[in-house]
């Protein structure tokens, strides 16, 4: 097979989504991409497809007719689940890229709850999408130290930089048929929302109060709220606290 004749479809969003369509253009694949509408402040893959001709959907690829039978899928910063006649639709040859180390932290906010939980590092794996939730074959993984000063914002970007590094060997390693590793170990699951609502318990310890504090840092996004008070430093919180 000429690999610059591969068919791919791209389920995408964000700047992640957007690199991800610049490698794939620049390898001279022909593209199609499944996205979403966003807020003003993600840069917008819509955008991006127009101005390169590029074309598009912003319906869900489950819901939705395929344009072409694909060759591989990549999903980057996709929100939707893939349904299984999506996956058997390129025999299997389909990939996810997670911000967690799996099986550690499957499912949403992966990053953010594990600057709340303390971990000193997480990272980036790049895995083959399959029936269930976050637990397919491994086919890369990469980690990131958490920095003590870090803050949701500071980690995802870091994160997600270092992953899309990746992409293009990650690429080429499921259109050459890499199996992948299965995940070992026990795993964590996180469900979609802001985690504790976003509000501080006046009982959580100061650490744990802290790493919240910064893991709800992601502009512009809510910050932390503290007796319907935007807290946005510990400092804040102690001296709302005291007068408490």
């Amino acid at each position: 097979m000429n690999e610059n004749k591969l068919k791919v479809i791209l389920c995408g969003y964000h700047w992640t989504g957007c690199k991800a369509l610049s490698y794939l253009l620049n390898a001279g694949y022909e593209v199609f991409v499944f996205t979403h509408e966003g807020p003003y402040h993600v840069p917008s893959l819509i955008d991006y497809c127009e101005e390169k001709g590029v074309a598009y959907s912003t319906k869900n690829i489950s819901k939705a007719e395929l344009p072409f039978k694909p060759d591989i899928i990549c999903s980057i910063f996709y929100r939707y689940i893939i349904k299984d006649w999506v996956i058997d639709s390129c025999d299997g040859k389909i990939f996810n890229l997670h911000p967690s180390l799996l099986p550690q932290y499957r499912g949403c906010s992966s990053l953010t709850w594990a600057l709340i939980n303390g971990e000193q590092s997480t990272g980036f794996t790049y895995h083959y999408i399959d029936k269930e939730v976050d637990t397919g074959k491994i086919i890369l993984q990469k980690n990131i130290t958490i920095e003590d000063f870090d803050n949701q914002g500071t980690l995802y970007n870091r994160c997600m930089f270092k992953a899309m590094e990746s992409f293009n060997e990650v690429l080429l390693d499921v259109i050459n048929g890499v199996k992948g590793e299965e995940q070992v170990g026990p795993g964590s699951y996180y469900s979609r929302g802001c985690p504790h609502d976003g509000i501080i318990d006046k009982n959580w310890k100061d650490p744990y109060a802290k790493r919240f504090i910064r893991a709800m840092i992601y502009p512009p996004f809510a910050n932390a709220q503290f007796l319907n008070t935007e807290i946005t430093s510990f400092k804040e919180f102690k001296e709302l606290k005291q007068r408490d």
